[in-house]
């Protein structure tokens, strides 16, 4: 598995490095500084069933602007203590920041199915995450007098592959007061009839450093360098985005007495 993990997450990287490389010199790179702000939370019903929370503020220039509201609710069901399946709803509103605006704030209406696996191997803690998303977005345009008005809602699809790593550094596992790393790598790619001229829509790259204050819950600070390819195919953004977030799982379980 390990061995697995490690030549798929290089071939992330290969692929990822020569789409970049060709959009160096074919597409309009602007770069972003962004803040995001997160909470996420799964709480245990029972032994097999669970549900995930989930915001983000998303903001640009660090704090000052808005980038994104995003809201995610999901119910788990819990195959094997490996493997767990979600299905949830997400509401986005994504708002004009930087130097290649929309044309104004949208809405986005999103559903999605996961399927996470996680192992362990000594001290490293893998996990991989494969979502599916069927997007509906609200599109505007500009109309013969320069206003803008709504247009459609248009309907893509989207799988998402992350990759990730959890790393202790104090203690042997993660558990009370232990410090740790994290990394991961994420890759987007759309399809469908409304895709536009990108298929491969995002990276996103992470690494962040961690503390576990309970054992349901911990708090992280890191970098995102993340990638977002225009459905234009000509504009293109390199944010740098600094990430800030608490996970705090509830446990609903009767106790036994």
């Amino acid at each position: 598995m390990l061995k697995n993990s490690i030549w798929l997450i290089i071939s992330i990287t290969l692929l990822y490095s020569g789409i970049t490389g060709i959009s160096a010199q074919n597409r309009l790179q602007t770069n972003n500084f962004n803040g995001w702000y997160m909470y996420f939370g799964n709480h245990r019903l029972n032994n097999k069933w669970s549900l995930h929370t989930e915001y983000q503020w998303r903001r640009n220039q660090w704090i000052q602007n808005w980038q994104q509201s995003l809201a995610r609710f999901g119910i788990d069901y819990r195959i094997n203590d490996h493997a767990i399946i979600t299905l949830g709803y997400g509401n986005i509103i994504t708002y004009p920041y930087g130097e290649q605006p929309v044309l104004t704030s949208f809405n986005e209406h999103r559903i999605w199915q996961n399927l996470l696996l996680t192992n362990n191997n000594g001290r490293f803690n893998f996990s991989h995450r494969y979502r599916i998303e069927q997007r509906f977005l609200d599109t505007y345009k500009t109309d013969t007098n320069g206003e803008i008005v709504f247009n459609k809602v248009s309907y893509t699809n989207r799988v998402r592959y992350l990759f990730s790593v959890i790393v202790p550094l104090n203690k042997k596992t993660v558990e009370k007061d232990a410090f740790f790393l994290r990394f991961y790598e994420e890759a987007f790619v759309s399809f469908g009839k409304n895709v536009g001229k990108n298929i491969f829509d995002q990276n996103r790259l992470y690494l962040a450093l961690g503390y576990q204050l309970l054992p349901a819950t911990n708090i992280q600070l890191g970098y995102l360098n993340h990638h977002v390819f225009k459905s234009d195919g000509i504009k293109y953004e390199n944010n740098h985005t600094l990430q800030v977030s608490l996970t705090h799982n509830f446990d609903f379980r009767k106790k036994e007495s």
